[in-house]
């Protein structure tokens, strides 16, 4: 039992529970960074990529960035919020 509970203090909560939370928030991320066009096997030149046409979009990319933004925040808020819900009733 004392095992499980030093899991638990490392994990920062039920092991299993952290776990699916950080499943759900890779593929959140991963869904986000592909919608930038940035690709896991070649990240520095994609975000190099990335910043190139941030600069040659001038103040469309600016919108770009905010739709982004929106899109990540139907999924993100809602998590965030679920996540303080659950650590509340702790």
């Amino acid at each position: 039992m004392a095992e499980n509970n030093q899991l638990t203090r490392f994990f920062g909560g039920s092991p299993i529970w952290v776990i699916v939370r950080l499943v759900v928030l890779c593929v959140v991320v991963g869904v986000i960074l592909a919608a930038l066009g940035l690709d896991p096997m070649n990240i520095f030149t994609s975000l190099e990529r990335l910043v190139r046409s941030l600069f040659s979009f001038g103040f469309d990319a600016v919108g770009r960035l905010w739709s982004y933004f929106l899109l990540g925040a139907v999924i993100v808020i809602p998590l965030w919020l679920i996540m303080r819900i659950a650590n509340a009733r702790r």
